[in-house]
């Protein structure tokens, strides 16, 4: 005869994904009106700054100030370094979070937290789970070049995306018995393929070959043309955009590669390509992503919860 066990432990890993990270928030509050409840929580960059704030007892206050945003007062909280070492500081934001969760320590929270940051230099994956929640939240988020590294327990820490953007594997070692998790990037707008040879002859979109001036076509000449904006598909990408994408990209590889070798139950992944990654006034659509990102899975998050409690 079997006995009943008690209820799983649920952990939620909470992704890396820039402004996108507000729509953590709804699928936290989704969660609890469904009546599961997180026992575990872990998070990377944006992931870990929700879920710190969760798991201090501050998701209500978090909601409140992301609604809070126009662009105007993002654009308020970016201070300039004039350090050499990022574009920005980050003091106006640290100076938030100290506001609402003073001193803190991470091993203090009501239920288990932990943030993921890599370590400059040697590039190792780093779990923090003690020490100054306010530190440790600023390492993991502290995107390269754009803010600078937090010294944290005698490391340089740097954002926990680049090697753990989905912390699933923190969840299981806090004692998780059922993950899930949160990706925000795997169905925006990185879908690699392979092109072979795109500078061959005759290898050009078929958009590109109709877009192209012919004899008839092309207009005189005119010393005014040197003056005129180039279209947009032929300017070079800014510095800004460059970076970025680049850190998304290689976000998104090492994303699919740790989710395929350590897979959650459950995977919830938010419809999020049309959300910039600096949309940071954008929470109340973010927020209703999230709640709408976790009904979907809903029938099979109750089913593996009724499952685990039975067995």
């Amino acid at each position: 005869m079997l006995i009943a066990s008690s209820k799983p432990k649920i952990g939620v890993a909470l992704g890396a994904g820039a402004a996108r990270g507000w729509s953590h928030i709804g699928v936290l509050k989704e969660l609890i009106d469904n009546g599961i409840i997180p026992d575990v929580i872990a998070g990377a960059s944006i992931g870990a700054v929700v879920g710190g704030c969760y798991a201090a007892g501050k998701l209500n206050e978090l909601e409140t100030f992301a609604r809070s945003l126009t662009r105007r007062r993002v654009f308020g909280l970016m201070d300039l370094s004039f350090s050499g070492k990022s574009l920005i500081a980050g003091s106006r934001l640290r100076a938030l979070l100290r506001s609402s969760l003073g001193e803190l320590r991470l091993e203090d929270t009501p239920i288990p937290f932990a943030a993921v940051a890599t370590e400059v230099g040697a590039g190792h994956e780093i779990w923090l789970t003690s020490g100054d929640m306010v530190d440790a939240l600023c390492a993991s988020y502290a995107l390269p070049g754009v803010f600078e590294p937090v010294k944290f327990g005698g490391r340089w820490l740097f954002d926990g995306a680049l090697v753990n953007p989905v912390p699933v594997t923190i969840c299981r070692a806090l004692g998780a018995d059922l993950v899930i998790a949160v990706n925000l990037v795997s169905d925006t707008m990185f879908r690699g393929t392979v092109i072979r040879d795109p500078g061959q002859r005759g290898e050009r979109r078929a958009e590109d070959q109709a877009s192209a001036p012919t004899e008839e076509t092309r207009p005189p000449a005119s010393p005014l043309r040197f003056f005129h904006r180039k279209p947009q598909r032929m300017l070079a990408p800014g510095f800004a955009k460059t970076m970025v994408d680049a850190f998304n990209i290689a976000q998104d590889r090492i994303a699919r590669s740790r989710l395929a070798g350590d897979p959650p139950d459950v995977l919830v992944n938010a419809r999020l390509g049309s959300i910039g990654l600096f949309d940071f006034n954008r929470a109340e659509e973010l927020i209703a992503y999230g709640r709408e990102a976790v009904r979907h899975v809903l029938p099979e998050l109750n089913a593996l919860c009724a499952n685990r409690t039975s067995a």
